[in-house]
């Protein structure tokens, strides 16, 4: 029942009806009918769909054990209404990556996952907003014309707490970087629980920031995909961290 409660999508969820269906009909093949050989066959066939259920599942499998393993059984009983907020902004967060990378505009969206920012770990604070998370606001906010979009923009679940925000720059020194991804690197080099989302005026390359570590390039469909898996794994240490070094998944200079 929690496994059916869990499940949202919906090719999923017929999935796994008719997974049960057939254990179903195996069992009372096996309770009522006196059918050695059909038994068999059926008993086989549901093995092969529970083989081909944990290659397709093996994401979300590993997940549960992880749970399971480390008692973290909040999360698995977790209420519906959070789930459904946390894939909604990373909704918003995907497509407005991907609509400001097709035009080629410049942007970076700081997602804080429980640091807890502060006006003082920036060097400058921005504008408080405190506005619901929205696809055309994000887009205003780095509109080319507006004086906000140099800037970062401070997200904190659906609510976008600041706009124009000054980050500190990467203590590694990267000349070749441009200042945006600089940035990015700079404020998860500090920060364990914080994600930075860089879009390049240059080439509308996608990247995304973490622990001092830049991903790129990807896609707005592989931001989604990283985006909810660092939501779903919600590391518990938060805080300012230690110096780490800089990885950076390509030389192709960044804007």
């Amino acid at each position: 029942m929690v496994i059916l409660a869990r499940v949202n999508e919906p090719r999923t969820l017929w999935l796994l009806r008719g997974y049960l269906t057939l254990v179903a009909l195996a069992w009372v093949v096996q309770r009522y009918a006196n059918l050695p050989l059909t038994s068999k066959l059926v008993d086989a066939l549901v093995m092969a769909c529970s083989l081909a259920l944990a290659i397709l599942w093996q994401g979300e499998l590993r997940r549960l054990m992880e749970l399971l393993g480390t008692g973290r059984l909040d999360v698995l009983f977790g209420s519906q209404r959070a789930d459904k907020l946390a894939s909604s902004s990373v909704g918003v967060l995907s497509e407005a990556a991907g609509r400001l990378s097709q035009i080629r505009r410049g942007g970076l969206i700081v997602l804080d996952l429980g640091s807890d920012l502060r006006p003082e770990d920036f060097l400058n604070p921005g504008i408080a907003l405190d506005a619901q998370l929205s696809v055309d606001l994000l887009l205003n906010l780095f509109a080319i014309d507006t004086p906000l979009h140099d800037g970062a923009v401070l997200v904190k679940g659906n609510r976008i707490l600041s706009a124009g925000v000054i980050l500190p720059l990467s203590r590694q020194g990267l000349n070749r970087y441009g200042t945006r991804h600089l940035a990015a690197l700079g404020i998860t080099e500090r920060f364990d629980r914080c994600l930075c989302i860089v879009v390049s005026e240059e080439t509308g390359t996608l990247s995304l920031a973490k622990q001092g570590r830049l991903e790129r390039p990807i896609t707005s469909s592989r931001l989604q995909e990283l985006l909810s898996e660092a939501l779903a794994q919600a590391p518990k240490s938060s805080g300012k961290s230690a110096g780490r070094s800089v990885s950076v998944d390509s030389s192709e200079p960044l804007a």
